[in-house]
């Protein structure tokens, strides 16, 4: 069917600005390359460094002193599970990858919703953009992040930072908007200033809500380890990937319950602390 109008060049509009940007902005790429590379490899060098057994021993640990004792168990036995498979390394790798990305939302997540929380103009500028990031379909977040931070686990990182942010900066406001407008009106009677408003009241109210946002991004970063595969980032994605391509079905049964295990040793954590400060307020 013929159009009234001609069509819009969109594509070429994208594309051109991407060339821009790729072009204009090369110098900070490269460093913002740079510092990811570093950051992954500190933290796979650290997790590398202690023995496999110990580390899933503490791990197991930590998972008792911040969830329960079931939690621990799951941990150490699945963790157990998943060095006896041969998957310990690209769990590492994995691992890495998720962190820096949950790292970088929750730095860049947290201040922006408490800001869109305490402005109604940033909110309503926030809130479509992140409707956005979270209905476009992950792959083609790769498409640029190749323009402008070549292959690897760097555009990994940066794909999955734009895809697993918004629910960090999502409920961040929510948790602040929903602290009870009679504690922040006694607060302000009382002659608190604006920040200590935030830091001292509705901040520490709303940590469940935003522990909960952090929970959420750690899923959604666990989610993109296999599209990160595909533009070269290491991991248990990447087995999977192969596995795929290459038609190995146990092989990639192997790698999908080890993302599993990863998982939900993660979520369990995150989501325990989340019920533990909400209980302690």
């Amino acid at each position: 069917m013929n159009n009234l109008f001609p069509k819009l060049p969109v594509a070429d509009w994208i594309d051109s600005f991407v060339d821009w940007l790729t072009t204009t902005f090369e110098v900070l790429f490269d460093g913002i390359t740079a510092v990811l590379e570093f950051v992954v490899n500190i933290i796979v060098s650290f997790f590398g460094f202690i023995p496999p057994i110990l580390l899933i021993i503490l791990l197991a640990l930590l998972a008792w002193k911040l969830a329960n004792k079931k939690i621990a168990l799951f941990t150490l036995i699945g963790l157990l599970l998943v060095d006896n498979l041969g998957y310990w390394e690209p769990m590492i790798d994995t691992l890495a990858l998720v962190l820096s990305a949950v790292f970088i939302s929750i730095v860049i997540g947290i201040p922006l919703g408490i800001w869109a929380s305490q402005n109604n103009t940033v909110r309503n500028i926030v809130i479509p953009i992140l409707d956005f990031m979270q209905t476009m379909p992950a792959f083609v977040y790769l498409i640029p992040a190749i323009f402008f931070f070549s292959i690897g686990v760097v555009p990994g990182v940066v794909a999955s930072v734009i895809f697993a942010m918004p629910p960090t900066i999502r409920l961040t406001i929510l948790g602040i908007q929903q602290v009870p407008s009679d504690i922040t009106e006694a607060t302000e009677s009382f002659g608190s200033t604006t920040s200590q408003k935030l830091l001292k009241v509705q901040l520490p109210l709303a940590m469940p809500t935003i522990l909960a946002g952090i929970n959420q991004s750690i899923m959604l970063a666990l989610s993109m380890v296999v599209i990160a595969a595909m533009v070269g980032a290491p991991g248990l994605g990447a087995d999977v990937y192969r596995a795929v391509t290459q038609i190995q079905i146990g092989r990639g049964f192997e790698a999908g319950i080890s993302i599993v295990v990863l998982a939900i040793i993660l979520d369990r954590i995150t989501q325990n602390v989340g019920t533990k400060k909400k209980g302690a307020n």
